[in-house]
């Protein structure tokens, strides 16, 4: 029974996968510090949610302990066949009101994650969650064309941003930063000591269990949002464009890597040009699937805010065999049959995301 090592696996990303590759014949631990809550400074009724969920499930043992602790984490990777790192601070406004916090749980958790896998003995594969953020603003030099409810990439750009779009001289906010130093030494880690790695720099990936907030996790924090009568802001003008992913594609992704026999990968994964969402489309959708009109107020571009993303999906495909299934409005509406059964009107809390 091969095992793995999930970082961060209270969070939303951390738990589905957990889930995942339990059901799948996975021996698989947990590890989260359970700081949800703190780093939002305010009470999160949803902090535990997760963590409790998989309390339940067989084949899945819950490990409280920070992703920086190198004594801590050194016992779990060296029984691990497969490392998931998805532990992360995952707000840009949080990374800059604290940049310190952002930087030691990104970067320094990441480093820690791959000395551990390194010096095991047993090195496993590592699997990194990474962000369409690498690129920064260098994406909102690519020419878009203004339309009724969205923007689009203009030509030659229609099937999104490829993996080897520059990086390089831009703005990319904390966040930005942070991921990319735990992208960039996955990729190094995997060259120079010869272990497998896979970097998946992910766009919008929403599903059940995940309690959004306005600048990360936004498909879920609109849906629960609407339906508990919580007011929406929109930072700019709604017609901003990213492509969005269901978490299961997500995870066949991961697993498409490690029945692969490719030794290392970066990949774009999300939506990809035929799963795209603007913000207004979003609440139209909602509307249609739901009847919820939510309150629309409207507030400046943040910092780094990207007119569209759309990740360039054809190397997954290509590599891994891999596509997305599930389209947005059908994710929508699994989306909200969830938030209707689990979350009562006023009681959903914005949430930070993935765990520590």
């Amino acid at each position: 029974m091969p095992s793995m090592l999930i970082t961060g696996g209270a969070g939303f990303i951390g738990s589905h996968a957990a889930e995942y590759f339990a059901r799948r014949g996975y021996r698989v631990t947990v590890l989260d510090n359970l700081s949800r809550g703190r780093l939002l400074k305010r009470e999160d009724p949803h902090a535990l949610d997760n963590w409790n969920h998989l309390a339940g499930l067989e084949g899945v043992a819950l490990v409280r302990g920070d992703v920086c602790d190198a004594a801590a984490l050194a016992p779990l990777a060296a029984e691990a066949d497969v490392i998931l790192h998805a532990a992360a601070q995952t707000a840009v406004t949080t990374s800059v009101a604290d940049p310190a916090t952002d930087f030691r749980n990104n970067a320094v958790g990441a480093f820690t994650v791959l000395e551990a896998a390194r010096l095991g003995g047993r090195r496993p594969a590592v699997l990194f969650c990474s962000t369409n953020k690498v690129y920064g603003e260098n994406v909102n030099q690519v020419p878009v064309v203004e339309e009724a409810r969205r923007y689009r990439f203009d030509a030659p750009w229609e099937q999104g941003i490829p993996e080897n779009f520059s990086i390089d001289r831009c703005e990319h906010t904390p966040y930005g930063c942070s991921k990319l130093a735990g992208d960039l030494y996955t990729q190094d880690f995997g060259h120079l000591y010869g272990m497998r790695c896979g970097v998946f720099r992910m766009s919008c990936i929403y599903g059940t269990r995940q309690f959004g907030m306005e600048d990360q996790g936004w498909v879920a924090w609109f849906v629960i949002a609407a339906l508990t009568g919580r007011p929406i802001t929109i930072f700019g003008d709604g017609k901003q464009v990213r492509d969005v992913l269901w978490i299961e594609d997500l995870l066949r992704a991961y697993e498409a890597f490690l029945k692969s026999d490719l030794p290392a990968g970066v990949f774009n994964i999300g939506g990809g040009p035929r799963h795209t969402l603007s913000l207004l489309e979003l609440l139209e959708i909602i509307g249609e699937e739901t009847g919820a009109a939510p309150e629309v107020g409207y507030g400046d571009w943040r910092p780094s805010d990207q007119k569209v993303y759309v990740s360039d999906i054809r190397q997954a495909r290509e590599r891994l065999g891999w596509e997305p299934r599930v389209a947005p409005r059908e994710g929508v509406r699994r989306l909200a049959a969830w938030a209707r059964e689990h979350l009562a009107p006023n009681r959903a809390a914005p949430g930070v995301g993935e765990g520590g």
